[in-house]
């Protein structure tokens, strides 16, 4: 059985003009960065761009970032994350 892996990437959502934009400063470089109407809108565009990142990366067998500066942490085995 493949031991999985959850990361867990953080994320910034800003105020900007007649909205908000998000990025993820891990991934900005892969073009992690989006926009919203509503700060929820702008939460759920940048979690979309993340995970079409992440799956790219995989399909493309390039390795996933590993955390630096607190952007992202990885941790072994099957999680579940919550927002609150």
């Amino acid at each position: 059985m493949t031991t999985m892996k959850t990361y867990t990437f953080k994320v910034v959502v800003e105020p900007d003009e007649g909205g908000y934009h998000a990025y993820c400063p891990a991934l900005r470089h892969l073009g992690a960065v989006t926009q919203g109407a509503t700060e929820e809108e702008a939460l759920a565009n940048i979690n979309e761009v993340v995970q079409m990142i992440v799956d790219e990366l995989r399909e493309d067998g390039e390795p996933l970032p590993e955390g630096s500066r607190g952007d992202i942490e990885v941790f072994d085995g099957t999680r579940v994350a919550v927002t609150v």
